[in-house]
């Protein structure tokens, strides 16, 4: 009884984590999204088709789609875990529409970008760090630089922006709080397990593989290394996945005169834009109105 005993803990308490933990970091798997299938020449839109480099060396693809006249700006879509670049389409007509250039792309390890690793926007923010210096570089795109982020495109956004100026602003939509509070959370909410020991294990595995420490992975810290540069906050008030709290606490610890709120109708997480999309584009529009190099 004994061996069993400790063959049964060696299961649930190692083999289950790591299992778990490379589903995460190693499966490429897509979610299905209601775009799929559709081109930006389904939302109108003229894209030119490009390639280039996270700036870690990733081979990432994409489409860029200038504005039609004199461009306000240029706007980076980043999408969220187990999606496309396809799920940004709509936000990027929106976008198109007020006047800002558009970059999409696929992050590492989705769609038709190399890599094989997923690190749920640790290592993904090289790819939007690559994303603005092709933008600027070789698309000539106009300034500010905005990066519009969905969940796992959220923390990686937050992350870019703490990490370089070129990054003016920042629509983070459903972002989480750190490695350690979405983990811990989503085991309870879905598996109704306590934080010890098997969260902390998932969280050690995760970071792990992706050569971080879980503790380097913190979206409030990030957003108070973002400085006085403005941040709109998104959030579902009935998100049981990142909760309104979630995008209460960061919005908190923004500093800039810039940093807006909007706590939207909805339930279905990063769907807000799908779920109350007049709120959300007004929230978006009085945001990029004062966004001004």
């Amino acid at each position: 009884m004994i061996v069993l005993g400790l063959l049964i803990a060696g299961f649930l308490l190692g083999v289950v984590p790591w299992f778990f933990t490379e589903i995460v970091t190693h499966r490429r798997f897509h979610y299905p999204d209601p775009n799929d299938g559709k081109a930006p020449a389904s939302y109108g839109l003229n894209a030119r088709w490009i390639e280039f480099k996270s700036t870690d060396g990733i081979a990432l693809n994409g489409w860029y789609i200038p504005a039609p006249g004199p461009a306000r700006g240029t706007i980076i879509y980043c999408h969220g875990l187990n999606r496309t670049r396809i799920e940004m389409l709509p936000r990027a007509q929106f976008g198109v529409r007020l006047g800002y250039n558009a970059l999409l792309f696929d992050f590492r390890h989705h769609g038709q970008s190399e890599g094989n690793l997923t690190t749920l926007g640790y290592q993904e923010r090289f790819d939007i760090l690559g994303a603005v210096r092709f933008a600027l570089a070789e698309q000539k795109a106009e300034r500010p630089v905005i990066v519009w982020g969905v969940s796992m495109g959220a923390a990686a956004a937050l992350l870019a922006a703490a990490e370089s100026p070129e990054i003016f602003a920042v629509i983070s939509d459903s972002s989480f709080l750190s490695l350690s509070d979405t983990v811990k959370h989503h085991l309870k909410l879905f598996l109704h397990l306590p934080a010890f020991p098997i969260a902390y294990e998932v969280m050690y595995w995760t970071a792990w593989r992706g050569g971080y420490r879980p503790a380097d992975f913190d979206l409030e810290k990030a957003v108070g290394r973002i400085g006085d540069r403005p941040i709109l906050f998104v959030g579902l008030m009935g998100d049981r996945r990142m909760p309104p709290t979630v995008a209460e606490a960061l919005f908190a610890r923004a500093a800039g005169p810039g940093k807006k709120l909007a706590i939207l109708p909805g339930n279905r997480h990063g769907e807000g834009f799908n779920q109350a999309r007049e709120q959300y584009e007004q929230a978006v529009t009085e945001f990029l109105a004062g966004v001004k190099p």
